[in-house]
This record gives C-alpha cells, sequence and structure tokens, in this order.
C-alpha cells in the first residue's frame, strides 16, 4: 500500500473554532499519524502521513473544517513519507 505525507497550511477563520481537535478526531478515524498547530499567522499548519487514501480524505476533509470554521483555501506540499505511525497529535 503506498505511503504519503502532506504538509498543510489551512487558512481563514480556523483558529478559536475546534479546529485543532477536530483535525485531530477526523485522523484517529481514518487512521492518520501527524501533527496540528495553531500559527501566529492565524493559519493552522498540519503535517499528515498515512495510506495515500486515508491522506487525501483527510487533505479533503481540511478544506472544510470543524463546523465553526471558515476555511478559505488550504495549500498543500507532498513531502516524503518518514514512517511516522500513531496518533495525530496537537502541538501548542
Amino acid at each position: 500500500m503506498s505511503q504519503k505525507r502532506i504538509r498543510a497550511t489551512v487558512h481563514g477563520r480556523v483558529q478559536r473554532v475546534a479546529f485543532r481537535e477536530f483535525t485531530r478526531q477526523e485522523a484517529a478515524r481514518l487512521g492518520v499519524s501527524g501533527w496540528v498547530k495553531n500559527q501566529v499567522d492565524g493559519t493552522v499548519a498540519v503535517v499528515c502521513e498515512g495510506e495515500a487514501a486515508q491522506v487525501d480524505a483527510l487533505v479533503a476533509w481540511l478544506s472544510v473544517g470543524s463546523p465553526y470554521a471558515i476555511v478559505s483555501r488550504v495549500e498543500c506540499e507532498e513531502e516524503e513519507p518518514q514512517g511516522d505511525t500513531g496518533p495525530l497529535v496537537i502541538r501548542y
């Protein structure tokens, strides 16, 4: 099975709307590893790794986000998979 790693930056109203927690929950549901973190510029950074189809599903979910978010755009860069396993975590 093909592994994939994505670094995404999510723009819009994505802080103070439980975006990180909902991202963590969705990643757990999909079985995707990585991390999510608020950035000082108001965006949210996400690095996720796992089976390509699950990573693609999480990236698609990021364009909608939490029920309270208003996502204006998601910028993605593919990176070389690093073999990360375990749950996606919230970084502070």
